[in-house]
């Protein structure tokens, strides 16, 4: 089958790609032309050969999207300006008209080009459970049937977007991820905005990979929304999330005081539907801490030759520990996060 993926060379994106190639499909990748992703194409065009062609472009372009889709079976909708640690490094809460235009315009653009197709391919989104909103106040776990109360521009977008291909006539399905961390040593602000006794299902992103692969040959997805996310064993309060991460780093837990205490768009959600179609529920968090450690090399050692400056480098980073050691009444108000 040759398969589209949009935003091919992102955290998901990576991922989707290694798994759909194991898969056996034929892969065409859509990208912004950077060069940060030009390094990643190389290194698929090199394992991939004729099964992945590079296909550069923009989804505010219309032109470029038409030719991308030309003799494409499914399309795998994965580009979008996310809250932290965008490629394009501007964060979708801090310029949501211009993320806008790329999440939902760029998303109707291809809705628009798919449309006129004599034969459209069949499109795959990969929406968020951020959609839910703030939701600790409520029994978990969340649902697909539960109320939407988006609470960041982010959330809207994907919402947006989910309802624009409801209505498109097209064949469908939405996969809303929990969280899905990048395989790096993340020390990014945005860590310290979710409160530690928050409710937040783990997946591994890998499994994300596997579960689009398995959606691209599933008969039985279309027209449905599921959720995704690592199951019972992968479903933490961020407190364990975090403190498995910076212990099995080197880093170590830190400081309570660091972290926001406003409930955050985060929660555990029923995958046993998603599961039973896809079986993509493989690896946990322990396997992410052992990539993430793997990734690192040799620069794990210095994680502990310089623990004490990084750890005040980190709590240096964060807002509320900051605003703690000053003494300050009023805190800042959290900024959103991505999957």
């Amino acid at each position: 089958m040759k398969v589209l993926v949009t935003g091919a060379f992102g955290n998901i994106g990576h991922s989707t790609l290694d798994a759909l190639l194991e898969h056996g499909h034929v892969v065409r990748a859509f990208d912004l032309n950077t060069p940060a992703n030009r390094r990643i194409a190389r290194q698929f065009v090199r394992r991939a050969g004729e099964r992945l062609e590079v296909c550069w472009g923009d989804l505010r372009r219309p032109a470029d999207i038409h030719s991308a889709l030309q003799g494409v079976d499914v399309v795998i909708h994965l580009a979008f300006i996310i809250p932290k640690l965008s490629h394009t490094g501007v964060e979708c809460e801090q310029r949501p008209d211009w993320a806008w235009e790329i999440n939902v315009g760029g998303t109707r653009n291809l809705l628009t080009a798919m449309r006129s197709m004599d034969n459209p391919p069949r499109l795959i989104f990969a929406s968020s459970y951020h959609v839910y909103g703030k939701t600790q106040d409520q029994p978990p776990p969340r649902k697909v049937t539960d109320p939407v109360h988006p609470v960041e521009h982010y959330a809207r977008h994907k919402l947006e977007c989910e309802e624009m291909i409801r209505a498109s006539g097209l064949t469908w399905a939405i996969l809303r991820l929990s969280a899905a961390m990048p395989i790096s040593l993340i020390l990014d602000p945005g860590m310290f905005d979710v409160p530690l006794n928050n409710r937040m299902e783990f997946v591994h992103t890998r499994d994300v990979g596997e579960a689009f692969a398995h959606a691209v040959e599933s008969q039985e997805i279309w027209g449905k929304t599921l959720l995704i996310g690592g199951g019972r064993r992968c479903q933490y309060y961020y407190r364990d999330i975090v403190e498995r991460i910076m212990n099995g780093l080197g880093i170590g837990m830190l400081p309570a005081e660091a972290f926001s205490t406003e409930p955050f768009a985060t929660d555990w959600v029923d995958t046993e539907e998603s599961q039973r179609l896809l079986g993509y529920q493989r690896r946990t968090l322990d396997d992410y801490v052992e990539d993430v450690r793997r990734a690192l090399g040799v620069r794990r050692h210095f994680i502990r030759l310089f623990r004490p400056l990084l750890r005040a480098w980190l709590l240096s980073r964060s807002p509320y520990w900051k605003a703690r050691k000053r003494g300050a009444v009023g805190l800042p108000a959290p900024m959103a996060n991505g999957r």
